[in-house]
């Protein structure tokens, strides 16, 4: 099957076999004393003590950590959705993944035999991850996990995946130095967390190794047994484009209020081409309008939900969907139309986030993201202030909320009338 070893790749290696233990740190008293202490806790919970010693003979420390800047701009969270999908489903990444679902068809077959994914939700899933095995990241994964469990944000979260990285490593899997990945540790072909290679992760090709960076069989076979696992549909869909009627109730746009096909066929959803949704009746399925009322509308099924799994973003999943159309289908690439509307910055959703809890209508975090905790609370305060609840922050939302007296909430002051005396 196929090799990849991109040259960013062979740069990094490199760079990593120079590295000794005695290089002289940088590094503040407060970051070494963490450092000391991660160590033992690893050791602790199984850890070989060769492992950790050999690992961390290399200097992690960077006082500008890239990983952590990366962590702030995820470009899932911070472009719209059809900037998003156009950036992600390229008219180049259709055609490749066009060319790549013919090429490997013989080898989908043999997978869809043993699991029940397809193969274009698998080239789709390549596609977006690594660009068909092109871009593995360019980061160390200890390197890049080690900065992230240093860092507050999701310390925990990280420093649980920099101990499922080392046991990959003290398991023999591979070479510290070669655990090539993405800024928040993702491996391989299929970018796998380190939790989830452990795991999930098969040794597809009978080498008796799991190599999911060399090893394109055993890459593909573990993201289907992945899939697999956790409830993958084979002969469900992922969804689809819909028209939604005139009247619709926007509140109803959430993919945890699902209702059943029947139901929504009912209220008057349409496919693009105005026929009435063409899957079973009783299959319940949600509604999602990721830029609001101004913008396209979704009918998601419960494998959206599993591609969400694997990343947790509503504009990740329609790239996985959409590109896995194109490739089953084979029909010519068309650019999402985007509205004239405005999506605010992220310093505006940020004056939202910090209302709404000044409000008490929910406990958000103040980081500026449009997730979907945000958006629900901003369909509360959108009902609030008489507005559709479309969970869409734009500037007549704003506008209510620069203007909003706490004596009259959002009721348009009376204006004073001045009284003439007779003459």
């Amino acid at each position: 099957m196929f090799r990849f070893l991109p040259l960013y790749m062979l740069l990094s290696f490199a760079m990593m076999a120079c590295a000794s233990a005695n290089v002289v740190s940088i590094a503040p008293e407060e970051y070494l004393d963490w450092l000391e202490e991660l160590k033992e806790e690893m050791v602790d919970k199984g850890i070989s003590q060769k492992t950790i010693d050999e690992v961390y003979a290399v200097d992690y420390y960077h006082p500008k950590p890239a990983a952590v800047k990366n962590d702030r701009k995820q470009m899932e969270f911070v472009l719209r959705s059809d900037e998003y999908l156009n950036r992600v489903v390229s008219k180049i990444r259709v055609e490749k993944g066009q060319k790549y679902y013919r090429e490997l068809k013989p080898f989908w077959q043999k997978l869809a035999q043993s699991y029940n994914v397809s193969g274009e939700y698998l080239t789709a899933f390549w596609g977006i991850e690594t660009n068909f095995g092109t871009n593995f990241g360019g980061y160390n994964v200890i390197d890049a996990l080690t900065e992230m469990s240093y860092d507050k944000r999701r310390a925990k979260f990280f420093r649980g995946e920099l101990y499922q990285a080392l046991k990959i490593v003290d398991g023999g899997h591979i070479d510290f130095r070669e655990m090539q990945g993405s800024w928040a540790g993702a491996m391989g072909h299929f970018q796998f967390m380190p939790s989830t290679f452990n795991a999930y992760a098969i040794d597809f090709d009978g080498n008796k190794q799991i190599d999911i960076w060399k090893s394109f069989d055993d890459a593909a076979a573990s993201a289907a047994n992945y899939l697999t696992k956790i409830g993958w549909q084979k002969n469900l869909p992922w969804g689809m484009e819909v028209r939604l009627p005139w009247n619709f109730d926007y509140a109803r746009a959430d993919r945890e209020k699902p209702l059943t096909v029947a139901e929504w066929n009912k209220i008057g959803v349409r496919r693009l081409n105005g026929r009435r949704i063409n899957l079973p009746d009783e299959v319940r399925v949600s509604i999602i309008i990721p830029e609001g009322r101004r913008g396209h509308a979704y009918l998601i099924t419960d494998n959206f939900h599993k591609i969400m799994q694997w990343n947790h973003s509503e504009n990740y999943a329609l790239a996985v969907g959409l590109l896995a159309d194109y490739v089953k289908s084979g029909r010519k690439w068309q650019h999402v139309k985007t509205g004239s509307f405005l999506r605010l910055n992220s310093k505006d959703i940020e004056k939202i986030q910090k209302f709404i809890n000044k409000q008490g209508l929910a406990k958000l975090q103040e980081d500026g993201k449009l997730g979907m905790n945000t958006r629900r609370a901003i369909k509360k305060l959108q009902k609030k202030a008489h507005l559709p609840q479309d969970g869409y922050p734009d500037y007549q939302l704003l506008n209510k909320i620069n203007n909003y007296d706490p004596k009259i909430g959002f009721h348009i002051p009376v204006p004073v009338r001045k009284l003439h005396k007779a003459k």
